[in-house]
């Protein structure tokens, strides 16, 4: 044993000791805190927490180890510090980027986990996972970015390299300034997005005439996933330039109509206990919201709209098909001179005929 350290100072191997034991104290202690958290319900923590910045907490240490003189000495490679030097920035650079993502991810994970989108009043909820599916997007890409900018820039080379373009780069910086004009105004529609939220995941939109519900949500695109199962990809800049329907930008209870063209004959009292009845005899109806009236007359026939309420969209949608049938019926039924006809009318003195709406 005294030969392998002979030539090793003493005072190497002291420091590298006492790093190493510093590890192992802040690591067991941190992992104590976090056990012992994680079993108070009021500080619950997700599992899989130590595992997702063990790794990265360990990677930081290593760059730590490899850069001391003493981790040098100890293998014989004194003249090799440029080199270690170099990984243990790289490396530091690497896994710094890794742990600041995965307490992100962490951070998301302990928030949205006191929301429950799948709620029937779920607008607080997918507001908070709008807000943080996005920002999480624009702080991964900015951290992205900035760790690879240090990682070249700790090449003195590429240092030197990036002076110099920078010093020439007038001309070309306008060129790929206008060049990136869109990228950049997409980018920023995301932000915007965001912030003011002029729509949230699981939000009911129609847009180009579709009917569907916001699937995901990126800097640069948005997801609509379509009643029938389709996919509608639409740049995020469309959501601030141009007008569009949000049915459920601030709650997610909806009206619903329908429409009826019937003869003058109609008995609107009947039709009216007949909507009640309806309404009242299936779940789809949330109660609030049940209105007949007479919205126009034409020559032909009359115009009733039938209004209800639904607790959201898609209900509100089977609700009204529903109402519609049974009305129909209710009139093929009980008053078939209700529905909406032609007359034809004799002339005796003629016998020729005309008809009459």
């Amino acid at each position: 044993m005294d030969s392998i350290f002979k030539d090793i100072p003493r005072d190497s191997l002291i420091y590298l000791g006492v790093a190493v034991t510093i590890f192992l104290v802040i690591y067991w202690v941190a992992l104590y805190i976090l056990r012992k958290l994680g079993k108070d319900p009021r500080y619950l923590i997700p599992e899989g927490v130590m595992k997702r910045v063990a790794l990265p907490i360990f990677l930081i240490f290593i760059s730590i180890i490899i850069r001391m003189a003493a981790f040098r000495q100890l293998f014989g490679l004194e003249d090799e510090e440029y080199w270690f030097k170099k990984a243990s920035t790289l490396l530091f650079i690497f896994a710094m980027t890794w742990l600041i993502i995965g307490i992100l991810k962490v951070v998301k994970q302990l928030i949205i986990k006191n929301y429950d989108v799948n709620s029937a009043n779920n607008l607080k909820a997918r507001k908070v996972y709008t807000q943080f599916n996005i920002l999480e997007r624009i702080i991964i890409f900015i951290v992205v970015i900035l760790a690879i900018g240090l990682a070249l820039m700790s090449f003195q080379e590429i240092r030197e390299l990036g002076v110099s373009i920078f010093a020439s780069a007038g001309v070309a910086g306008i060129i790929i300034g206008f060049s990136a004009q869109k990228l950049i105004g997409t980018v920023l529609a995301g932000i915007q997005i965001a912030i003011a939220q002029p729509i949230k995941l699981d939000d009911v939109v129609i847009v180009e005439g579709e009917w569907g519900r916001i699937e995901e949500i990126t800097l640069t695109y948005v997801v609509v996933k379509i009643w029938d199962k389709r996919r509608l990809i639409v740049p995020t800049p469309y959501f601030i330039e141009k007008p569009f329907q949000n049915w459920t930008k601030t709650s997610s209870d909806i009206l619903g109509t329908v429409f009826l063209y019937t003869d003058y004959k109609v008995p609107f009292d009947a039709l009216r206990q007949e909507l009640t009845k309806i309404l009242e005899n299936t779940d789809l109806w949330d109660q609030k919201v049940n209105v007949l009236q007479v919205t126009d007359s034409k020559v032909n026939c009359v115009e009733i709209r039938a209004l209800m309420s639904a607790k959201d969209s898609p209900t509100a949608w089977d609700l009204r098909v529903h109402v519609r049938e049974k009305l129909i019926s209710f009139l093929q039924e009980n008053y078939p001179e209700s529905i909406v006809h032609n007359r034809l009318l004799l002339n005796e003195k003629d016998g020729k005929a005309s008809t009459e709406n």
